[in-house]
């Protein structure tokens, strides 16, 4: 396995508010803050030794699949989610 393996899916830790791509060479996570029926996505984070591989797209479509199941909306407040929602139409209806 190389340094990018992916080692499982997309993780929403709670406890340290904000969503997690774990992969060999390191986490990739979107931070955000709740509020009752939305999540307010502020950053997005991919390590320098990640960065290019698509892993921030992958975390985020994983973000974006879970605030669809659990029937929340979403505010991109960061560039990059906001870029990913705009290119991404199947998930248009989850931005409030």
């Amino acid at each position: 396995m190389n340094d990018t393996s992916i080692q499982g899916a997309v993780r929403d830790n709670r406890d340290l508010r904000r969503f997690e791509l774990v992969t060999e060479g390191g986490v990739v996570f979107a931070d955000y803050r709740a509020t009752p029926d939305t999540l307010i996505i502020t950053h997005t984070e991919t390590p320098w030794a990640l960065r290019g591989r698509g892993l921030a797209s992958q975390l985020i479509q994983g973000a974006l699949e879970q605030i669809r199941q659990r029937g929340l909306k979403v505010v991109p407040a960061c560039s990059f989610v906001a870029d990913y929602i705009d290119t991404h139409p199947e998930f248009a209806s989850l931005r409030k």
